[in-house]
């Protein structure tokens, strides 16, 4: 028996919308190192950190996710009802079950989407962007809202002197649905086992359970083989996602790496041989790194500053635990 022709979409997809959530309670860094035996100088120094904002109790992620997503989807110049995907990128919704896109997309009021989680730590936003994309151009969906968010303060040791300053938490969305251009590139993406020690959650939830001490999990992080890592290794990721767009750092009028730290920022800015003109995201001294938010907090604030503007050409990056990677050539809303 055969089966039936596949369903086919869209020829092109793009970005049409950004929102984001950021946190009301803002931390700086004198409220951070008194615990870690550090100083603000040393913070700036090795992160590039003055402040992070950590979400209030009533901030949870499900909240800060629709938030953004109202906005994204206004931006897009959508009603909510033609949303017919959810995708959210997360490793802070602390329940197993259910996904928090379901319930995300039941507060939206959508009718019955496809809404799912996905785990890919600090590289899940530039994941589900290329889901979304491939969504919608295999004719499974129309317009699909991505989401990355994260409440990485829950899962932080305030003591632990390697993560403690680095983390901080929001959200950010973006609605995906067909264009008549092409608005984002072919992704690049892989991941590195081998690794996966370098950023890890430190307990298995069994031995929190059988802990007579039991505590939250917490992130655990070797900070400078990530540095080494990344700083280097994504350099090359980066330009495999121009080569298959077909274009040169000489096309690009913005970037937007993850915001881990800001020397790895400016290292691989170094490593690409960034031109001067091209805008460099650069969040995380005001907002941490948020893992899966970063990127889309990263580039509404560059658009928020006029670094970057509608239409731009702009390269996507994102690295973390896994160790995941994934970058794609995207056109700023």
């Amino acid at each position: 028996m055969s089966l039936p022709p596949t369903a086919t979409g869209a020829q092109h997809t793009a970005i049409l919308g950004l929102g984001v959530y950021r946190p009301s309670l803002v931390v700086p860094n004198s409220e951070i190192i008194e615990a870690i035996d550090s100083s603000d100088e040393w913070i700036q120094q090795r992160s590039g950190i003055k402040q992070r904002r950590f979400a209030t109790p009533e901030e949870t992620v499900q909240m800060m996710s629709v938030a953004a997503a109202r906005t994204a989807v206004e931006r897009a110049g959508l009603d909510m009802a033609q949303v017919d995907g959810v995708v959210v990128a997360t490793v802070t919704h602390l329940m197993q079950t259910p996904a928090v896109a379901t319930l995300i997309a039941h507060e939206l009021g959508l009718d019955r989407p496809a809404a799912f989680d996905i785990s890919a730590a600090c590289a899940g936003f530039c994941h589900g962007v290329a889901l979304a994309s491939d969504m919608i151009r295999g004719g499974s969906a129309k317009y699909v809202l991505v989401i990355g968010v994260e409440r990485l303060s829950d899962i932080l040791d305030l003591t632990d002197r390697g993560t403690a300053f680095i983390f901080g938490d929001g959200a950010g969305a973006v609605v995906v649905g067909p264009s008549d251009e092409p608005g984002i590139g072919p992704v690049v993406w892989g991941s590195d086992g081998e690794q996966s020690d370098l950023i890890r959650q430190r307990e298995d939830w069994r031995d929190v359970i059988a802990s007579d001490n039991p505590r939250m999990p917490h992130l655990t992080m070797q900070g400078n083989a990530v540095f080494r890592w990344a700083a280097f290794e994504m350099a090359k990721v980066a330009h495999e996602a121009l080569d298959r767009t077909g274009i040169t750092v000489d096309d690009l009028d913005v970037f937007v790496p993850h915001q881990a730290n800001m020397r790895i920022i400016d290292a691989m800015a170094r490593s690409m041989k960034l031109p001067d003109h091209v805008a460099i995201a650069r969040d995380i001294a005001e907002q941490g790194n948020t893992s899966a938010a970063s990127i889309p907090l990263a580039l509404d604030r560059l658009i928020e500053d006029g670094e970057a503007k509608s239409g731009d050409t702009a390269l996507l990056i994102a690295f973390g635990a896994g160790l995941a990677y994934a970058a794609q050539v995207v056109t700023v809303p």
